[in-house]
């Protein structure tokens, strides 16, 4: 049996009635809120392990909810929404969600995402010891203490930049990171010029990751919004 429990916030009765009966199909824990003063509740006193988060509540905006909840907490929030707008993700993964998945979606891609999330807090559960020397994914290895990279056998000649990007995205595997958070933990700013050359720097750390730069493997781009490193088995 699964061993997440999810707490999923939502009011329409037809979608929160599908997510939650694909839940106990896979044998996930579940809670449920129909607002977001309830969810805040939920989230305070239950302890779920994620979130599964719409943003159009009767009572309040979705992202004031992650918000309130941030101020406390850094349980995983994976928003579920029919914003589609780059600008509504931009929004919600910069004040703390973790992901954002647009409706209509597809059942398997939500549970891809909860079983991403599930290695994301097996690791961090894990303890600091277990994977702050070395980080492994697919045939990717970092070795933070050294501070060089592998692709298999093979060292990769990273500039100081590129290595940096790579530790970022390995440090959230799973999680979709906006271009302001990278910018702003790489250069400490986000101006327009930062973006340009997050743009540059990442195609030229694909180059040297991948195999097939258009195909890609480890870093996914979510255009408009920024890039996530891809669990690879």
């Amino acid at each position: 049996m699964n061993k997440l429990q999810v707490l999923v916030v939502e009011d329409d009765a037809p979608v929160r009635n599908l997510i939650t009966t694909t839940l106990k199909a896979h044998e996930y824990k579940h809670i449920v809120a129909e607002n977001g003063e309830e969810a805040i509740l939920q989230a305070s006193t239950c302890n779920p392990d994620v979130i599964l988060l719409d943003l159009g509540l009767p009572d309040m905006d979705g992202v004031d909810v992650i918000k309130k909840i941030r101020t406390w907490s850094n349980l995983p929030i994976i928003v579920i929404s029919a914003r589609n707008e780059d600008s509504d993700k931009i929004e919600a993964l910069d004040n703390g969600a973790d992901d954002f998945l647009t409706k209509p979606f597809s059942v398997e891609e939500l549970l891809a995402r909860l079983r991403v999330t599930g290695r994301r807090l097996a690791m961090m559960q894990a303890g600091p010891e277990a994977n702050e020397a070395v980080f492994t994914n697919g045939n990717l290895r970092v070795d933070y203490a050294a501070g060089c990279a592998f692709i298999g056998d093979e060292e990769l000649h990273l500039t100081p930049n590129e290595y940096k990007l790579l530790c970022l995205l390995s440090h959230n595997v799973g999680k979709v990171l906006t271009h302001t958070y990278i910018t702003q933990n790489i250069w400490g700013s986000s101006w327009d010029t930062d973006v340009a050359s997050l743009r540059v720097y990442m195609a030229n750390l694909r180059k040297k990751l991948e195999s097939t730069p258009d195909s890609p493997h480890y870093i996914q781009t979510h255009i408009g919004v920024g890039y996530r490193m891809m669990k690879v088995e």
